[in-house]
């Protein structure tokens, strides 16, 4: 009977008709997701009319165009970014503002965030951009690691057979002739929606979880641990390749927040940005002025250059299970800095000279042109120890690191929970409207900044922070990368931290 009904013209009609209205109530929920859409899409033609030609062809293999980065560098093989001035670098109260951008014209400054734009030659970014076009739309990618970056004297010659099957020149001559599997972050809007393109693209990069369906592995990808999706020794465009994917989303929270660390850490040392996006360029940003002020809180009154870049650097491995286990090197870090100290300073010098409470000693020293290329140069600074000073540097720590900072006060103190809950609202980000608040010390800010134990508490937050997403990470490799990659993957760590590779 319900058929014969919905056969005759009146019922017929009243399907219509609910069919209409239905498609009217979707259209009307996801009317912010088309606009959203509609801004990025103009965000990225108005990045590319306003960078160099070179860089503007950035095309994905869709036929969707990539925001390029564009760089202030020179065209120098080496790289030759000149810090401006930290007035147009830093503009007031830019940290007091939320990221809610819709193009690059948009930042607080027109060279805004551009120290986090290091260059490498253009036949190697272009290689690897045309790597990243095999994938389906990426909102947000960097390349890092030793195959970008070298992290030793030996990085070249350690290998004397290329990982690569049939790489680029560019690559190969960039790595040297030896070679590392180069790493990416690959930031989308949608990570179902990407790994259903993508094991339509590149079914063999997936382990059996792929046979699950998209639904499965996004599900992985954002629940458990970071919220990364690793696929390593994969070979695209003839170069191993290791690429985790991340929702757009839980990177921004990660720069800003410290939610994990994970990505944050990644980005507060050198890495090779690749199709960018203002409000993650804002993003990162804050994520790099919190490492400077995360190391402060660690660090004596005076200290050496690298005594700071060695503490930023050493951030994300406290923790990290990888360095209690030996599965990485356990000189990683020094050597992370000492042979990337130019771009460190590309990072941080203007950064530094933005803070009121750290100043170098040796003024004229820097003051030369080409002293960001002497390696041999091991400044010092100074940093006001006042508490003033320092409870200030407590307030404008990310809030969930901030948090778990104030827990450990919390436990130390016995502050009773209600009166804990109070502090707490008291010294939240956001104001009744959803803005941010001027961030101002607190008199439990004030308490904290005059302990004497502040830097050890500041490094087991660090830990807490780091420990449970990397643990999960690293098991989840198990399933994401499959039993064999994995193994492969933890085999060739324990040798290199052996001194073996």
């Amino acid at each position: 009977m319900a058929l014969l009904a919905l056969a005759s013209p009146r019922g017929y009609q009243s399907v219509v008709t609910g069919h209409a209205l239905l498609q009217g109530q979707i259209a009307w929920y996801k009317r912010s997701h088309y606009s959203t859409q509609r801004r990025q899409l103009a965000s990225q033609a108005t990045a590319e009319k306003s960078f160099s030609r070179s860089d503007s062809r950035a095309t994905s293999h869709s036929g969707q165009s990539y925001p390029s980065t564009r760089s202030s560098q020179s065209s120098s093989t080496s790289g030759a970014f000149t810090p401006t001035s930290s007035v147009q670098s830093l503009p007031p109260d830019w940290e007091d503002e939320l990221p809610t951008l819709n193009d690059f014209s948009e930042l607080p400054h027109k060279d805004f965030g551009k120290n986090q734009l290091l260059e490498t030659n253009e036949e190697f970014k272009r290689s690897l951009r045309g790597i990243l076009r095999q994938f389906p739309h990426i909102s947000y990618a960097f390349a890092y690691g030793s195959g970008v970056f070298p992290q030793s004297a030996a990085t070249a010659s350690s290998v004397t057979q290329s990982p690569h099957p049939n790489a680029p020149e560019a690559i190969l001559k960039w790595q040297k002739g030896g070679g590392k599997m180069i790493d990416f972050i690959l930031a989308t809007r949608f990570t179902e929606h990407f790994h259903s393109l993508n094991l339509n693209r590149h079914k063999d990069h997936y382990s059996f979880l792929g046979n699950l369906g998209s639904g499965i592995v996004s599900h992985v990808n954002d629940r458990y641990g970071a919220g990364a999706y690793f696929n390593p020794y994969v070979t695209v465009n003839g170069t191993l390749i290791k690429y985790g994917v991340v929702d757009f989303n839980v990177l921004q929270r990660d720069l800003t927040d410290w939610d994990t660390l994970y990505f944050a850490g990644r980005l507060q040392k050198p890495v090779k940005i690749l199709f960018e996006e203002p409000n993650i360029r804002v993003a990162n940003q804050r994520n790099l002025l919190s490492a400077v002020r995360c190391s402060l809180l660690l660090l004596p009154n005076q200290f050496t250059e690298k005594q700071l870049y060695m503490t930023i650097a050493g951030l994300s491995y406290l923790g990290d299970p990888r360095m209690s286990y030996g599965s990485e090197n356990p000189k990683k870090i020094e050597n992370i800095v000492n042979h990337q100290i130019r771009n460190f300073r590309l990072l941080y010098h203007d950064l530094l000279q933005s803070l009121p409470n750290v100043q170098y000693q040796d003024q004229q020293c820097i003051s030369k042109t080409d002293w960001m290329d002497d390696t041999s140069l091991n400044t010092r600074f100074t940093q006001d120890m006042d508490p003033n000073r320092r409870a200030n540097i407590v307030r404008r720590l990310p809030k969930a690191f901030r948090q778990k900072l104030y827990f450990l006060y919390q436990r130390k103190f016995a502050i009773p929970g209600r009166e804990f809950q109070d502090m707490l609202e008291e010294s939240r980000d956001e104001d009744a409207k959803g803005g941010l608040k001027k961030p101002v010390a607190s008199a439990f800010d004030l308490r904290i900044a005059g302990e004497s134990d502040l830097a050890e508490m500041v490094g087991r937050a660090v830990q807490q922070t780091v420990k449970w997403p990397s643990t999960v990470e690293s098991c989840k490799g198990l399933i994401s990368a499959g039993p064999q990659r994995a193994w492969r993957y933890w085999r060739e760590k324990r040798e290199k931290s052996k001194g073996k590779a």
